[in-house]
């Protein structure tokens, strides 16, 4: 069944309204006709089975004929990933949508080539929140991800948002296995974190200094092994084992 997305304000109807670019894929791309049955995805939890009431020339009407909640995540996973060069980062953003991130932070490091003034910054954010949009559709993922602008360290870390157990993909500093530091929350917390992030650097590892500054706040170092990962494969690693970690038993 096809899906689509809707903001969560626009889902409080039982007649619901596609337009722009949704409109545009259901009318021309997949050509839907009224009595067919799709489901709408508002990214805050909600589904939403609905059939094709009616259409215009650049829009399509839904009658919602089903609903159903998800709970909120137990554990939300944050991820803080340093902008690999060419288009990588959206496939980063797909695979962090399918591992179930809630926050994705692109960074500015050092070694970072890109460089974007606020306008274009902005305009980035724009374009790969689409991308985790379009991620959810394929999916299935009820919750949508906030993609933020590119921010550097220090900007993020100066917002102070509180994360329970933040850990940092480490190649120079005293490492642990990341389960290590489960256990070693549950020890001390007697259930698992409500928040988790993962820091991943870029080609070549965040710099010392870097890594210093995100311990400093807090992050745990972690192992992602003896070999050296390419930033999109620690994204998917770390991210696979944090959703596990939250979710299993």
């Amino acid at each position: 069944m096809h899906r689509f997305y809707l903001q969560p304000e626009r889902c409080r109807e039982n007649s619901l309204r596609l337009d722009g670019r949704e409109a545009h894929h259901a009318l021309h791309v997949l050509r839907l006709k009224r009595g067919e049955r799709v489901t709408v995805l508002d990214g805050a939890g909600a589904e939403f089975l609905c059939e094709v009431e009616d259409s215009a020339k650049d829009s399509l009407t839904l009658t919602v004929k089903d609903k159903c909640v998800a709970p909120a995540p137990v554990g939300t996973i944050t991820l803080l990933v340093a902008i690999p060069k060419g288009k990588l980062i959206e496939s980063i953003i797909q695979k962090a949508v399918e591992l179930g991130a809630h926050h994705i932070v692109p960074l500015l490091t050092d070694r970072v080539i890109t460089q974007l003034d606020d306008d274009g910054a902005e305009h980035k954010r724009e374009k790969w929140q689409q991308v985790a949009i379009e991620a959810i559709k394929q999916c299935g993922a009820v919750w949508l991800p906030r993609v933020t602008a590119p921010v550097t360290i220090a900007t993020w870390l100066a917002q102070g948002e509180t994360i329970e157990l933040p850990l940092v993909g480490s190649l120079q500093t005293a490492r642990r296995h990341p389960r290590e530091w489960f256990q070693e929350f549950h020890q001390q917390h007697g259930r698992r974190p409500r928040s988790t992030a993962i820091w991943i650097g870029p080609e070549g590892d965040f710099t010392l200094a870097e890594l210093q500054q995100i311990e400093a706040a807090g992050a745990r170092p972690i192992t992602l092994g003896s070999l050296t990962l390419r930033v999109e494969t620690a994204a998917i690693y770390c991210l696979s084992f944090l959703n596990y970690e939250l979710t299993s038993r």
